[in-house]
């Protein structure tokens, strides 16, 4: 697992922890409020006897709020994580943006991964780049008047 996706969960979780943390103090001032008669000890000093149903409706209400919010807090920081997880490139100079800058594929990979990159060519760009040279060789032959030379001879040519 990355850092960064390390960090990400930690957010999460502190998300949810907290989340989970306010939910609890809910029901556990609903409970010390029915144990201890919370405004009139505050207010008179007086404590009465409760009854126990009002508090247990009101932690079952708070527990069903809890688990709905929880879900759906849940969902859309699976929803977050996934959309975090894309790797934006540029569509024209192909520049990868890591950590708000834009970086080369070269200095991206030297920088994130540890490893250099170079060069080379696949094996359908070969073949496509063979043909080319192939055709412009044959072009050559037929009209070496009619085409621009750009300094290209049949003596430069790469051998297929």
């Amino acid at each position: 697992m990355t850092s960064t996706a390390m960090k990400t969960n930690s957010r999460f979780n502190k998300v949810l922890s907290g989340q989970s943390f306010g939910f609890l103090a809910i029901i556990a001032l609903c409970w010390l409020n029915s144990l201890f008669g919370l405004p009139s000890l505050i207010m008179d000093g007086r404590v009465g006897v409760s009854d126990f149903q009002g508090p247990m409706l009101q932690m079952l209400l708070v527990l069903t709020v809890w688990l709905l919010v929880s879900f759906s807090t849940r969902r859309t920081l699976e929803r977050l994580k996934h959309l975090e997880s894309f790797m934006r490139v540029c569509a024209w100079c192909h520049k990868i943006n890591h950590q708000g800058q834009w970086k080369t594929p070269e200095r991206y990979l030297a920088e994130g991964f540890d490893t250099s990159a170079t060069h080379g060519i696949c094996v359908e760009c070969l073949a496509h780049q063979t043909e080319l040279v192939e055709q412009r060789k044959r072009l050559q032959k037929t009209k070496p008047a009619a085409l621009p030379s750009f300094g290209v001879t049949q003596e430069n040519l790469p051998a297929c």
